[in-house]
């Protein structure tokens, strides 16, 4: 008689256990897969070459700055070597010293007084010694010193204008608008009027309204006056050579109208009348 096979019963989950994955093969999205790993090289392998890339990229920017950085430095240090080098060279010394602008001044006698600049350097002229040297010229106002290379070191004058001349224990002195005394005589200096310090005196304000009115005006007016005076800043006077025609000013203030003013007053008299010009109101003058 056959016997029957009953058919085996599933083995019994146990509590806890995790069932098996069922056996699958590797896909394209695996990382395990040969194909991933093959992108996964290629990937680094690019990536190492762009690093390699950027840092021959930056090295050698940077060795170009240094480059250039180096190469700047070396020409600057170089050029200053050569100016230095020409500054300082015998090539470079004073052989000449050319004194200009000098009128009253003798130019031959201020040029010998700065002897002691020849030879020189231009680059190493003593200023402080020309100072010194030129102090013991009175008539200078100012004075500017411009070397000119090769050899020459010129020195340009301006010299102080005078003005008027006061009498003296001793005779005249000739003075500019700050009071200096450019020169000394025994006797009267022609073509310069005298200053009056009745009631005033040099370096005041009286002197310096006076003497700011001979420097405003025009020299055929200034050619006449022979006298003049400033007791106050408001009351300059001055008097024509000739029949001593006589002028009030009054204060500096309005100079070059008074002057126009005057001008056409005395066209309108006869220069031998002891007349009075007052122009001290240039909106009303008076003949008197």
């Amino acid at each position: 008689m056959p016997v029957e096979r009953l058919p085996k019963k599933p083995p019994r989950a146990t509590a806890g256990a995790t069932p098996p994955a069922p056996a699958t093969a590797p896909g394209p999205g695996d990382p395990y897969s040969p194909d991933a790993r093959r992108e996964l090289r290629k990937a680094t392998r690019s990536r190492r070459r762009y690093e390699r890339a950027e840092s021959r990229r930056f090295t050698q920017r940077s060795r170009r700055r240094r480059l250039a950085w180096l190469i700047t430095g070396a020409s600057l240090a170089g050029l200053v070597l050569v100016v230095l080098l020409a500054a300082y060279s015998p090539l470079l010394a004073v052989r000449t010293v050319a004194v200009e602008g000098t009128s009253r001044l003798d130019a031959a006698a201020v040029t010998a007084s700065l002897g002691d600049q020849l030879g020189r350097p231009l680059a190493l002229v003593d200023y402080g010694a020309i100072e010194r040297d030129l102090a013991q010229y009175p008539l200078i106002a100012s004075y500017s010193v411009e070397a000119r290379p090769p050899d020459t070191l010129a020195i340009r004058v301006v010299e102080r204008r005078p003005v008027a001349q006061v009498q003296t224990a001793t005779g005249f002195d000739l003075l500019d608008a700050a009071g200096v005394t450019v020169q000394q005589s025994g006797e009267r200096i022609a073509g310069f009027p005298l200053l009056d310090l009745t009631g005033t005196e040099i370096g005041s304000r009286g002197f310096a309204a006076a003497a700011a009115v001979l420097t405003s005006l025009p020299d055929d007016i200034l050619g006449q006056v022979d006298r003049i005076a400033g007791t106050t800043p408001d009351s300059v006077t001055f008097v024509f050579t000739g029949a001593g025609q006589s002028v009030v000013w009054g204060s500096p203030d309005d100079s070059e109208l008074k002057a126009r003013i005057l001008a056409r007053l005395i066209a309108t008299q006869d220069p031998a009348s002891p007349v009075q010009y007052d122009v001290s109101s240039p909106a009303s003058p008076v003949v008197r």
